[in-house]
């Protein structure tokens, strides 16, 4: 009579199953409840409003970044109290920031106007630079015209530029005459062009109608003498 046997390294199904389940029963396989996230719907629309905001500015500062407006440049000196010649300007197109610089199309109304202030060449006009009467021009001065001789006028003087007027005693004066100065500080209106042996001589500057006949004489001798103060502009 034969019997069967059975493996002896092997348990039986049924135990296999009982000890996994026990296993899954134990305290370590339980798991704590997870509470349900809370969502919340007005940050979300806060958080997309800033994101659209941020990107809504960043657009319109490279837009505007691009924005050109025509201005007005100095292009040669022009004194203070002195008119703003046609010439003087010329157009330049600039970033938009903001600035208060004066329109290309309005020359014309800006060569009717004086400076305010010495105006140097690359200067970007703005209306504060701008004034519609001179001082310089106004009751009790006079303009005088001067033909002056090589060593009577510094070399490279402009308009716009401040001379003392001196008085130089010519030939027949006393030997131990020094200049005298009849002008402290007189405005350059305007220079002749400069030739090959240097500057014409022509200035016209302007002065106190008190001292302009003085000087008017003493220049038709040839015994006015200028002398430049880079300072005083």
């Amino acid at each position: 009579m034969r019997t069967s046997e059975k493996p002896a390294g092997r348990p039986p199904v049924n135990a296999e199953r009982q000890g996994s389940a026990g296993a899954l029963s134990g305290p370590a396989s339980r798991k704590l409840p997870v509470p349900p996230r809370e969502r919340r719907p007005a940050l979300a629309a806060l958080a997309l409003l800033l994101i659209l905001g941020g990107a809504l500015a960043t657009t319109l500062l490279v837009l505007r970044s691009g924005d050109r407006v025509s201005a007005i440049q100095i292009t040669q000196q022009v004194g203070t109290g002195q008119r703003i010649p046609l010439a003087a300007m010329q157009e330049v197109q600039i970033a938009d920031t903001g600035i208060g610089y004066v329109s290309y199309a309005d020359r014309p109304r800006v060569a009717e106007n004086y400076a305010r202030v010495t105006l140097l060449p690359g200067t970007l006009l703005t209306r504060e630079m701008v004034v519609s009467s001179s001082a310089e021009l106004g009751p009790g001065k006079a303009r005088v015209g001067l033909a002056l001789k090589p060593g009577q006028l510094p070399s490279g003087l402009a308009q716009g530029d401040r001379v003392q007027v001196i008085h130089v005693p010519g030939r027949g004066g006393a030997a131990d005459a020094q200049g005298r100065v009849l002008a402290q500080a007189a405005l350059v209106q305007s220079v002749g062009t400069s030739g090959r042996n240097g500057p014409s001589g022509q200035v016209t500057i302007i002065v106190d109608a008190t001292v302009s006949p003085t000087i008017t004489a003493y220049a038709s001798n040839g015994e006015i003498a200028l002398a430049e103060l880079p300072g005083a502009r």
